[in-house]
């Protein structure tokens, strides 16, 4: 199945969202407070033109889309890109063609493709400043064997949802990530 049969039968944002049962209102509190720099409002407006387009391979449950998915959005409007949303667990087939590190259904994975179904850029699941964030984090963690260990990891989890939905720089280090992939 090609990009474009893909994109297709992916939703909408709207219906995306309408069908969320977890982190939904998280994630459109970063959608209504996130605002892009000026500066970056402009470059996006040039790539209006390209007409692109992209499916953003995610979940509702995920902590990494409840803080992506929103900005993505954001992105997608001041560059006139059309947005599609597949759940992961129902698509592994095209999910199986983007793993991270090439064995981890890590999501969200976001692939920018032109009008005829080119694929032009892939982006996921982190960007690397948030990546490197996760892995402070996970080797601050007792040993799996220890007997606090799925403690400690909730306390991580429940510390990095509330960066996520409270830090605004962090809101900016992934805009600027995303921005990298379509603003060559």
């Amino acid at each position: 199945m090609n990009l474009n049969e893909w994109f297709q039968k992916a939703m909408t944002a709207d219906e995306y969202i309408n069908s969320m049962t977890r982190n939904k209102g998280e994630m459109l509190s970063i959608y209504e407070r996130f605002a892009q720099k000026d500066e970056d409002k402009g470059r996006f407006e040039k790539v209006v033109p390209q007409k692109l387009r992209v499916i953003a391979l995610s979940e509702d449950w995920c902590g990494d889309a409840l803080l992506n998915n929103p900005i993505l959005l954001r992105i997608a409007e001041a560059g006139g890109i059309e947005v599609r949303f597949l759940l992961r667990d129902q698509n592994l087939e095209l999910m199986d063609q983007y793993l991270t590190n090439g064995t981890s259904r890590a999501i969200p994975i976001y692939i920018f493709m032109d009008q005829e179904g080119n694929e032009v850029g892939v982006w996921g699941p982190r960007a690397p400043e948030i990546q490197a964030l996760v892995e402070k984090e996970r080797a601050a963690l007792p040993e799996k064997d220890s007997t606090d260990f799925e403690e400690k990891q909730k306390e991580m989890y429940k510390r990095l949802m509330e960066y996520y939905q409270q830090d605004a720089s962090i809101w900016q280090i992934v805009a600027t990530s995303i921005a990298a992939v379509i603003l060559k």
